[in-house]
């Protein structure tokens, strides 16, 4: 009795557990190949529920087969002909007997399966583990002084194409298109997806990826981006590797339990990046066009609600440097520039 305990809290919390509000169950059911008539049945949507919970939430859990009374009641929602019912019902029987035996003989073998058995599927987190996996192993080639040079800025330019085509699948998958292809319609599912933090990084990318500038200053962001990715879906589908206990789990904890630390230095370096594009205008390499659109990325930044309480902190911070310098040995410029960043980002 005690050891069937555990077992049935954990089923009680699974059946609790919110699956609406997890977008991993709408991709793990998508990718379930049931017969429509079996899809609208309570009890195999219960089962696959429960598989789900063991594979992302607890692998502890111990999910029983389906049981023939399953089998049963979708054999009799195609009941045979009259003539034969009796036949029927003698054959049902017998395979049910037979069925029962057989599944305590395997019962300790091939009937239950083992945890986290489900085949690994590319749904939507497996992808971006992938590509943004891709995209840190391509940003390091990128920045490591022993690379040759042209290796180097092809893969600093297919960094950016990575993390802008991983930000684009993600606002697909998260907001999806816009319900009709009008003026109104758009306008609706724009005002939802510009404030989005994948929106912000895609636009970032863009800029950088069809610039002939190679600053590679500009990786910082990417690559913090792309480690909080890799972290997440190294943690919650190998926690139980002991591959990954061995190498990679201390390095994933000090990730997640750094993330405002990386996203501090993202924002201090998009903001750096807006003063380096703005001492290249006098160089040779100047591209003022650039130089515009990117300051009005940092614009959408100071206010889109994902970045910021980051940008503005190092803003405050950049001011409070500032401005005491500009009164000590500048004091005829009497607007300070927190009032110029007022201006610009409001």
């Amino acid at each position: 009795m005690s050891g069937e305990d555990p077992q049935k809290l954990k089923r009680i919390a699974a059946a609790a557990y919110d699956y609406d509000n997890d977008p991993r169950w709408a991709d793990y059911w998508s990718n379930v190949l049931i017969p429509p008539h079996m899809a609208s049945r309570s009890d195999v949507v219960k089962h696959f529920k429960q598989k789900f919970y063991q594979r992302y939430i607890d692998p502890d859990l111990v999910v029983e087969p389906m049981t023939s009374t399953s089998s049963s009641q979708s054999a009799r929602t195609s009941a045979p002909p009259p003539q034969s019912s009796s036949s029927s019902t003698t054959s049902n029987s017998n395979t049910r007997q037979g069925s029962s035996g057989s599944s305590s003989r395997t019962s300790g073998s091939s009937t239950t399966p083992p945890p986290n058995s489900a085949p690994l599927r590319w749904d939507h987190q497996t992808i971006q583990f992938s590509v943004n996996a891709w995209v840190f192993v391509v940003s390091v080639l990128a920045i490591l002084p022993v690379v040759p040079q042209n290796i180097s800025n092809r893969a600093y330019r297919l960094s950016f194409l990575g993390t802008a085509c991983s930000s684009l699948y993600s606002l697909y998958s998260l907001y999806g298109k816009p319900r009709a292809w009008n003026l109104q319609a758009f306008q609706v599912w724009f005002q939802s997806v510009v404030v989005a933090k994948d929106f912000v990084s895609s636009i970032y990318c863009l800029t950088f990826v069809t610039s002939h500038l190679c600053l590679k200053f500009a990786l910082i962001p990417i690559m913090c981006r792309a480690l909080e990715h890799v972290t997440k879906f190294l943690r919650r589908n190998f926690s139980r590797s002991t591959l990954y206990r061995k190498y990679l789990e201390e390095a994933c904890v000090w990730v997640e339990s750094n993330t405002t630390t990386l996203s501090i230095l993202s924002s201090q370096a998009e903001i750096g990046l807006g003063f380096l594009l703005i001492i290249s205008l006098f160089s040779s390499q100047r591209n003022i066009i650039q130089t515009f659109m990117y300051w009005q990325l940092l614009k959408l930044m100071y206010n889109a609600p994902a970045t910021a309480s980051y940008h503005q902190s190092a803003w405050a911070r950049i001011g409070r440097t500032v401005n005491p310098l500009i009164q000590r040995h500048a004091p005829f410029l009497k607007t300070p520039i927190s009032a110029i960043q007022r201006w610009w980002l409001r």
